[in-house]
């Protein structure tokens, strides 16, 4: 299999840190949070890694090389000055991932999701994971579609009746069949696919960072320092 991490993004959430360096190569636990990434990509046997990049995008090569520390090859997806979201970074990227079904990993998360788990042929046009959704955030139609889709589950979260992608998915290319280049999200698409059944669905359990804010970010390196949420990873 190929994989696809997004890189792309502007990370202004986590501004002022991310003014001068990616969001995804900001330092966590001793190492870039993308290659935490990498390793565990590479650790089940992905060997093609497509980075797509636009913010500060000369960094990533500059740091990340061609990929042979990690054992892997690492492809850069330039989308020009401006990202193009994650749908349009998506097509964008599908000639440097060809037509079989590619694993697609945002960059700003931290988990110990063991990739292994991840099917190399989804049943559908795409196999997501999710992740409980905090109350604070809104309710959307892709976590209602999503959502739905999760079996009932003895070790099911209580307290997060709904779920939102935890940014780690399977895709075919053909979901993004019929869709012209250009700036737009992945979600409704997703969320058209997951209303026709033509996805499958898995509930994370275990440790999920989503490292989008400088407080987020210090404190997954304070966990990390102490020897927390190391196990699995």
């Amino acid at each position: 299999m190929r994989a696809l991490i997004f890189a792309a993004g502007k990370g202004e959430r986590m501004r002022p840190l991310s003014l001068h360096t990616p969001k995804p190569l900001l330092s966590v636990g001793g190492k870039p949070l993308i290659v935490w990434q990498i390793e565990k990509l590479a650790a089940i046997g992905v060997g093609d890694i497509v980075i797509n990049t636009s913010w500060l995008a000369a960094q990533f090569p500059a740091v990340l090389g061609d990929g042979s520390d990690f054992g892997v090859h690492l492809h850069y997806c330039f989308e020009g000055a401006e990202p193009l979201e994650t749908g349009g970074g998506l097509l964008h990227a599908l000639p440097q991932l060809g037509p079989a079904p590619f694993i697609v990993v945002n960059g700003d998360i931290w988990s110990d999701y063991d990739f292994a788990r991840l099917p190399e042929q989804p049943s559908g046009l795409a196999h997501l994971v999710l992740v409980g959704l905090p109350e604070s955030r809104p309710l959307g139609a892709f976590e209602r579609a999503a959502s739905a889709l999760l079996p009932a589950s003895a070790d099911a979260e209580p307290a997060a009746p709904w779920y939102t992608l935890a940014g780690i998915s399977v895709v075919r290319p053909e979901l993004l069949d019929g869709h012209r280049p250009g700036t737009f999200p992945l979600a409704p698409l997703l969320t058209a696919a997951a209303r026709e059944g033509l996805v499958s669905v898995e509930r994370l359990t275990g440790v999920w960072h989503d490292v989008g804010t400088p407080e987020r970010w210090r404190a997954l390196n304070a966990e990390l320092a102490a020897g927390r949420s190391v196990q699995g990873a």
